[in-house]
């Protein structure tokens, strides 16, 4: 009887997790052993890092052909709990029926999404750019203010959280509102840190290069300060300011998918699940995990996968690897990305570009910009549907880093 491989996800580690388990198979000569199946909502791989971008329906690619090309099935669902004593999961199915799928080796790659605290008012009147209907939603809105009659509110873009994806929609919004108001608009763009510095997890390095493109860009960055409550027309802030916008953008951290808590093993402050070096879940041992809801050590220095892309890529190939190697009795391979790389997108100013977990700058403005669109349109998009390339570029010892 066939033994099965299943992968819960089709994000950068699912997709590449799939790949990787097929490469091997082929490579041992036993497909006709294995069967790996990919269950998620839809089969198309969703460019997340691109969503400040203005015209995010642009971001979604269909990748059932690529799972075809590399004999993976794909099941159209969402897995609402995994069994990992039973090696069974329960399967929602896009009609609402639920069916069961069992399995001898899992790979979990369900990615995250983001954490809305409980600010009142978040829920119903703050926009997102998180997930592609989330940053749909907000495009949609955006367009729709130039129909809006003039005003402050109106005119007034509040983006709450200097992180990394906070400082990006910030640097894109100038342009994007000028487009959506016409040229006679004097559109501004607020981004609240509750920190006292921007950017506090990308560290001192790179920050007086954001600050001054989110100045030329004529962002104003309003540091030290919580918002308390969103309502339709603004922000209340802690003390009792207030700024009146049309347009609040929540951009707060992330958390692991809430699949992580249904299986044994400790976990992080992100909800991710501690792995072995081999991606593994220790407490157990047919479970691997990989992307935003693994915790994985990327060197011997102590530093681990971010939740981004630059890590899920490179997870998934290892993670596929090994749920495969682990199946057929083979040796599985420790998870290692020690070079650290970070591209900030800063809008129509440029980009900054820097190397290490130090975050060294190597780069900025127009150079760092052409990179940063060269990995966005480039890098991080699957080759051709073609078998051959897809398990050549499915081989973990092939390092995407950047």
């Amino acid at each position: 009887m066939k033994q099965h491989i299943l992968v819960i996800g089709s994000g950068f580690a699912g997709l590449w997790g799939a790949l990787g388990a097929a490469r091997l198979l082929e490579q041992q000569g036993r497909t006709s052993e294995v069967d790996i199946t990919l269950v998620s909502p839809a089969p198309v791989l969703h460019m997340r890092p691109r969503l400040h971008e203005h015209d995010p329906a642009r971001m979604e690619t269909p990748i059932a052909a690529h799972l075809a090309a590399a004999g993976v099935r794909h099941v159209a669902g969402l897995v609402e709990r995994i069994h990992h004593r039973d090696r069974s999961v329960e399967l929602r199915g896009a009609d609402g029926s639920l069916s069961q799928l069992g399995y001898d080796r899992l790979l979990l790659t369900s990615g995250s999404r983001m954490h809305r605290p409980g600010v009142p008012g978040i829920g119903e009147h703050a926009f997102s750019i998180d997930q592609l209907d989330e940053a749909l939603a907000l495009e949609r809105h955006l367009q729709a203010l130039g129909a809006a009659p003039s005003s402050t509110a109106r005119d007034t873009v509040v983006v709450v959280g200097g992180g990394f994806t906070g400082i990006e929609i910030a640097a894109e919004l100038p342009a994007r509102l000028r487009a959506a108001l016409g040229a006679g608009a004097a559109p501004r763009v607020v981004l609240v840190e509750r920190n006292v510095a921007v950017g506090p997890e990308l560290g001192p390095g790179p920050r007086p290069v954001i600050e001054e493109a989110l100045e030329q860009l004529g962002v104003e960055i309003l540091l030290g300060a919580a918002v308390q409550a969103i309502d339709a027309g603004g922000v209340r802030l802690a003390g009792g300011a207030r700024i009146e916008a049309s347009t609040v953008i929540w951009t707060g951290g992330v958390r692991a998918s809430g699949l992580t808590a249904q299986l044994p093993g400790e976990r992080d402050a992100f909800g991710r699940l501690h792995v072995s070096d081999d991606l593994r879940l220790p407490q157990a041992h047919e479970v691997f995990a990989a992307g935003d809801v693994a915790r994985a050590a990327t060197d011997e220095e102590g530093n681990h996968a971010m939740m981004a892309c630059q890590h899920a890529i490179n997870m998934g190939r290892y993670a596929g690897h090994n749920v495969a190697a682990d199946l057929l009795g083979l040796a599985t391979v420790a998870y290692r990305q020690p070079f650290y790389v970070t591209c900030l997108d800063l809008g129509g100013w440029g980009a900054v570009y820097t190397e290490g977990w130090e975050r060294t700058i190597k780069m900025i403005g127009g150079r760092a910009k052409a990179l940063k669109t060269q990995i966005n349109t480039e890098w991080i998009y699957p080759p051709a549907p073609e078998r051959s390339l897809l398990l050549a570029e499915a081989d973990w010892r092939n390092t995407v880093v950047a």
